[in-house]
């Protein structure tokens, strides 16, 4: 099972907003792609989901459910993200098909222990840079926080830096151990970008391929 190195997390105003990114996201390149969307009916999730699923099924790129793994089930997504606060990754399993993919977001060193406990496919960390617009947030960990984490948590597992990304931030998160990224913002706001990061992660298919999971 392999996991490409980019992933899109969707942005938009409203779910129109969403599915339109995702497409442009498809066509500008992108492997990987997370329908994320918040304060919404599961109802209407499932729609928006099933869209989704018919926008990169065409592009072949692969499409995460942001914590909704049930939907993830019946669209038959290529897997499920968990956010901090969200259900258990170990009860979703039991719900998924053994080929979806489940992947958590953590802060802490404690927190990527906690997931490669629950045996998570890939754990996102951040956020790298503080978000002014949110409340609550976690720390900001930075390249320093990165760093720290990176050297005492040896795991063959995925690791994707996420929050506030930019190009200008790839090579040195990547010299800190990190092997991924997941992005929205800078990518919603250029999706031409998506090349750009791609080369930086130099995440070309025959690099995808010899980056593998560890069971």
């Amino acid at each position: 099972m392999t996991i490409p190195k980019l992933h899109y997390i969707s942005q938009g105003n409203s779910p129109k907003e969403h599915l339109e990114n995702i497409q442009k996201a498809c066509t500008s390149g992108a492997e990987l792609v997370q329908l994320r969307l918040k304060d919404i009916s599961e109802k209407k999730f499932l729609k928006v989901a099933k869209e989704a699923r018919e926008i990169t099924a065409h592009f072949q790129t692969r499409l995460l459910i942001n914590d909704h793994y049930k939907i993830a089930k019946e669209v038959k997504a290529d897997g499920v993200h968990f956010g901090q606060a969200s259900s258990c990754s170990t009860t979703a399993r039991k719900h998924l098909y053994t080929w979806q993919i489940v992947g958590g977001t953590a802060n802490t060193l404690q927190d990527c222990e906690i997931l490669l406990d629950k045996q998570a496919n890939y754990i996102s960390l951040g956020p790298f840079r503080a978000n002014t617009t949110k409340e609550n947030v976690p720390t900001a960990l930075g390249i320093a926080g990165y760093t720290a984490i990176t050297d005492v948590l040896k795991t063959g597992t995925p690791l994707l830096g996420f929050g506030g990304i930019t190009t200008e931030d790839v090579t040195a998160i990547l010299n800190t151990g990190i092997s991924g990224l997941a992005v929205s913002g800078a990518i919603t706001r250029n999706f031409k970008s998506i090349r750009t990061f791609n080369e930086l992660l130099n995440a070309s298919s025959t690099e995808e391929q010899r980056y593998t999971f560890t069971k």
